[in-house]
């Protein structure tokens, strides 16, 4: 990693900035090399942060180097990304706000695949739920389709272990640091992912969760893939809310449908409604997916 990078990194677990201070910070010095001699008051009035959070960012970004930061998170086998990493995944770069860092654990090579899917639905499925999503998801995964979700009950938990029962890959995006793995019922899961596919976060690892953090979470999971399907969503929903992104990143919409009497079902009958796609199957998935690749 160049020292460039090793100071973006550092100044993203800094407390205090945000992403669209972190974008003017490299607008006024690529090399991120005067923010360090700035003071207090410097950073106040250059990047119009509150007094309460230019305090908290200059005792952060000097209370360890770079280096120190970089070292830290290389002996918890997290391997740091940033945006300007050869490696840093070619569909998340190309999206409005992509994460300044990834934090990885686990098998990062999986972020070098054109082939992923994302899946997202309630928490609480119809108990038929398992049987849909490998229906859907197996002819997919035996495709070479990476399987992208959140690590969430229900659905995202049904997807990971649908992509990791058919021998395939799949990446779990967190909304917390990988010190505070949520749900907590969900560590084991973590666990095995993390020890044979990819665990992912734009949170240090000491991040505790926010509720605003899943939101945010949720455009890296949708910008990651070529297309998002949802299985089961209410019709206010944090699946929604990715649909949504998926949308303004440019990138496919799929939705199973349901019951018209069913709650779980109202969001995902809406956005076919909207003009998602109707999927009953995953050839209907794999059929717009890869067809731009069988045109070439």
């Amino acid at each position: 990693m160049e020292n460039m990078e090793k100071r973006l990194l550092h100044i993203h677990g800094c407390r205090g900035a945000g992403w669209k201070t972190i974008l003017s910070m490299i607008r006024d010095d690529p090399g991120l090399e005067q923010v360090f001699k700035m003071t207090v008051t410097d950073l106040k009035s250059r990047y119009r942060m509150s007094l309460q959070n230019a305090s908290r960012f200059h005792l952060d970004l000097h209370l360890h180097s770079p280096e120190e930061t970089f070292s830290f998170l290389l002996n918890k086998a997290i391997t740091p990304l940033t945006v300007f990493d050869q490696e840093y995944p070619q569909w998340l770069k190309q999206i409005f706000d992509p994460p300044w860092v990834l934090y990885c654990k686990g098998d990062c090579s999986i972020l070098s695949s054109n082939l992923m899917l994302s899946v997202v639905g309630t928490r609480k499925p119809h108990k038929d739920a398992r049987k849909v999503v490998d229906r859907i998801l197996s002819p997919i995964v035996k495709e070479g389709f990476t399987i992208v979700s959140g690590l969430a009950y229900g659905i995202d938990r049904l997807a990971h272990e649908t992509a990791m029962q058919q021998n395939g890959r799949t990446i779990a995006v967190l909304g917390s640091g990988f010190d505070h793995i949520y749900p907590k019922e969900n560590r084991h899961l973590a666990a095995s992912i993390a020890s044979s596919d990819l665990l992912l976060s734009e949170y240090p690892p000491g991040r505790q969760p926010a509720r605003w953090q899943f939101p945010q979470r949720n455009r890296v999971i949708s910008g990651l893939s070529q297309g998002t399907l949802i299985v089961e969503a209410k019709k206010k929903s944090g699946s929604l809310i990715t649909a949504d992104q998926a949308l303004q990143q440019g990138r496919d919409v799929f939705a199973v449908p349901g019951s018209v009497m069913e709650e779980n079902f109202e969001g995902s009958n809406w956005l076919i409604q909207q003009g998602a796609k109707l999927i009953l199957n995953g050839e209907d998935i794999l059929t717009e997916l890869l067809l731009p690749y069988s045109r070439k």
